[in-house]
């Protein structure tokens, strides 16, 4: 037998419904708050990220537990105790146990990452390898391994292995698929005196003024990473204005080198102490201003110039010969903008690689153009063609 429901009870139910969604809502912005900027998030690192929205990062930066199995106290030869890591952030039961933490944290960072965000993970020998295969395994593109190479090393006092010299970094696209990741080669390249950045970096440890010591003189955190790590991890991948997320915040390196660089940074860090601390040091920070962060033209985002557009501008004319920078080849510039070199037309880069026997060059930067007895680079007059484009 059906029973109907009467007015009352109907106008009962669709409150009750109401209610109920209004409750999962709640809920549900609960689970998922807004993202907060510039902030440090005290707590448990799988807890907190799984509260970030998806898709919400631009860049991460992780220095996660080594899993540094000390046996026992280390000294030095004058009998000193070294002051090692030896906190209970670092120790974990087993491999698996280590490995199972890893897969967490990894797997939240890629879940928050936007589609062409980056992921950097430094980590010594103890780690480093179970957490490149772990970022594999989760579809993670591995674009380079970083070696920072320390220029103050601690020695080995046994005398029983190498000196522990560098610490390695993984640099992460969310998958093989990501082509447009953020990547400053030029500017990197040209504060590296016009050569291309290598993946060998020597940077100082922590030292100085830059070290953090408590009340009583100490190291504040026994594995503080130099401010000019991070700042050339941000250079090289993130711009002005992104959200860069540490979720092994410590003393807050990553976030007084964004808020200095004009980043917004979330840092997650679960003792009370290091948060406090981090908190204190980055308040004193002072961003630099937009001018200095601005970032010059790429050649990427410039137009394309066709090498035609130079003879139709009158920068080059018919039947002018282009060199090579020590006069070893020349060619012929044709009225269409290709190159005639001994029978062959082709390119200005077709030519400049048949002319040296190679599989491949660039043209603009291989050809000149006689100039009051002067040889000019042809990608000079590129330049220059580039500016008219400009102007008009």
């Amino acid at each position: 037998m059906v029973t109907m429901m009467t007015q009352s009870q109907r106008a009962q139910a669709k409150s009750n419904v109401r209610a109920f969604k209004t409750t999962l809502k709640s809920h549900e912005a609960f689970e998922k708050p807004a993202l907060e900027l510039d902030t440090i998030r005290l707590g448990d690192c799988l807890k907190e990220l799984a509260q970030l929205p998806d898709a919400s990062v631009d860049l991460v930066f992780a220095d996660p537990p080594y899993n540094l199995q000390l046996e026992g106290a280390l000294s030095r030869p004058d009998h000193s105790v070294v002051d090692a890591v030896d906190d209970d952030w670092d120790k974990f039961a087993s491999f698996a146990d280590y490995d199972a933490f890893t897969r967490a944290w990894l797997k939240e960072c890629r879940r928050v990452m936007k589609p062409e965000a980056t992921l950097w993970v430094i980590g010594s020998y103890h780690n480093i390898f179970r957490v490149g295969v772990a970022m594999q395994d989760l579809g993670f593109w591995v674009l380079n391994d970083i070696v920072w190479r320390k220029a103050n090393p601690m020695p080995n006092f046994r005398g029983r292995r190498f000196t522990n010299a560098h610490e390695t970094l993984i640099w992460a696209s969310r998958s093989q698929q990501v082509k447009n990741y953020t990547f400053h080669y030029e500017a990197l390249k040209a504060g590296n005196e016009d050569v291309q950045m290598r993946s060998d970096w020597f940077i100082p440890l922590c030292t100085g003024g830059e070290r953090l010591k408590d009340g009583a003189g100490r190291k504040a955190h026994p594995t503080q990473k130099p401010e000019g790590l991070l700042a050339r991890v941000m250079l090289a991948s993130s711009n002005a204005g992104d959200v860069v997320l540490d979720p092994f915040f410590g003393t807050g390196t990553t976030g007084a080198v964004a808020k200095r660089l004009g980043r917004h940074f979330i840092g997650i860090e679960r003792d009370p102490d290091y948060a406090r601390i981090a908190a204190e040091r980055i308040a004193q920070i002072e961003p630099l201003a937009d001018p200095v962060l601005a970032l010059g033209p790429t050649r990427r985002s410039e137009p394309r110039v066709p090498f035609a557009s130079l003879i139709e501008a009158g920068l080059i004319t018919p039947g002018d010969i282009v060199w090579d920078s020590k006069r070893r080849y020349q060619a012929m510039v044709r009225p269409d903008g290709a190159l005639a070199y001994e029978q062959i037309i082709g390119s200005i880069h077709k030519i400049g690689a048949l002319a040296q026997g190679l599989p491949a060059c660039n043209g603009w930067t291989f050809w000149h153009v006689e100039r009051d007895g002067q040889l000019q680079l042809i990608d000079e007059l590129r330049r220059d063609m580039r500016q008219i484009m400009a102007a008009a």
